[in-house]
């Protein structure tokens, strides 16, 4: 007897925009949970089971080029269609797209869940050996009070009897499609897709959920979830440093932290100069033991001669990314009589934070002045020092 095929459809069609905090404009499923975006875990999730035959990423229309560069690639992976205004409708584009492979069964879930174990996907599948759908559930334990008009008590709920339900809910395919086609068709929406196989009469099975299958809603889970892939593969804490100084030359703006700050003269460098992106960039480096930017961006290329130093910070960035680490928090110094800093400091953050895709509240850009002493305060140059903190996996 062959084996069932097993597909799946990763809802990733929303703006998330719950989830942005500090600065941070990507949708949540886009975002970084150490070193890794959001929806690149949950897909790798179900990759890394064999059994599943065909995976179908739902995306939003405007998110294509977020997307493409996950650079995700397998097999089973199969082009990503574009979603609907509603989860709902977004769900029915996906079994639209599988409709010509016509799987026997389907597992239906959110991106924003990016941690489903292999033993919980395991259980919805195994569940519809015996039931029409299946999902995991956790049992609730607050008090669950009901109001009819949010002021007052009406009554208390039996909590013996409710659970909160999670994904990946699991399907035989042809009735869950018949029924979302149904359902498409009536003036109601629906929460989930448990419940439309319910409005439909089949027969739903409940099987034990998993606390840390949490979904990304609010700023706070980012945390969260960080903390969930530290447990899971173990964190030690990197410091780095950087030191850079440049000197003055004729012109009229200086670069400071990729931001333009008109000057009556400009910094001297082989790139744009920007003293402390440059100290920045060697500080990331540091933590992670990549030598220093002269390493990764030698003076001596002339395909860096004015380039813009938000190019070697992404490198750096880039770098933490691919082993699995995520940066804790940056702080950046400037040593400057001239141009005045302070006024320029929240956009200098905002520029650095977009450039890692961190959030702004993990980095510090402060100025101070050498008090006329030196060729600092000769007005001759400028000095930065910049320090990293960087989580990697720990290797023993």
């Amino acid at each position: 007897m062959r084996s069932k095929s097993i597909a799946v459809i990763i809802v990733a069609a929303g703006k998330g925009e719950r989830a942005g905090a500090g600065g941070a404009t990507d949708p949540k499923q886009y975002r970084l949970v150490a070193g890794q975006p959001v929806l690149s875990r949950t897909i790798a999730a179900f990759l890394s089971l064999p059994a599943i035959t065909h995976v179908v990423p739902v995306i939003h229309a405007d998110h294509a080029e977020r997307y493409s560069a996950l650079g995700l690639a397998d097999a089973r992976l199969m082009p990503a269609v574009h979603g609907g205004a509603t989860r709902q409708s977004s769900v029915l584009e996906g079994l639209k797209a599988l409709g010509p492979l016509r799987p026997d069964r389907v597992l239906i879930h959110d991106a924003a869940r990016p941690f489903a174990s292999l033993e919980l996907i395991t259980r919805v599948t195994t569940a519809l050996d015996q039931h029409d759908g299946a999902l995991p559930t956790l049992p609730v334990t607050d008090t669950i009070k009901r109001s009819l008009d949010g002021d007052l008590v009406a009554t208390t709920e039996d909590r013996r009897q409710l659970f909160a339900a999670q994904t990946p809910q699991g399907f035989r395919f042809g009735q869950i499609f018949s029924a979302h086609m149904r359902a498409g068709t009536v003036r109601r929406e629906f929460t989930d897709d448990a419940e439309i196989a319910e409005w439909a009469g089949l027969r739903v099975a409940m099987v034990e959920g998993e606390r840390n299958n949490i979904k990304i809603t609010h700023p706070e889970d980012f945390i969260r979830a960080e903390r969930i892939v530290m447990a899971d593969t173990g964190f030690e804490t990197r410091i780095g440093t950087g030191y850079d100084v440049h000197p003055f030359a004729p012109g009229d703006a200086v670069w400071l932290c990729g931001v333009k700050i008109p000057h009556s003269a400009k910094l001297h460098g082989h790139s744009d100069a920007d003293v402390a992106l440059h100290a920045l960039t060697d500080a990331i480096l540091g933590a992670i033991g990549e030598g220093d930017i002269g390493v990764h961006f030698p003076p001596s290329d002339n395909q860096w001669k004015g380039a813009a130093s938000t190019i070697f910070l992404r490198h750096a960035g880039t770098l933490v990314a691919a082993r699995g680490g995520r940066i804790v928090n940056l702080d950046v110094t400037i040593v400057a009589e001239a141009p005045r800093i302070a006024t320029h400091a929240p956009a200098m953050c905002a520029v650095i934070a977009e450039t890692l895709g961190i959030s702004a509240s993990r980095v510090a850009v402060k100025a101070t002045t050498n008090e006329k002493l030196g060729f600092i305060g000769r007005e001759e140059g400028i000095v930065a020092m910049a320090s990293a903190s960087v989580e990697l996996p720990r290797v023993d």
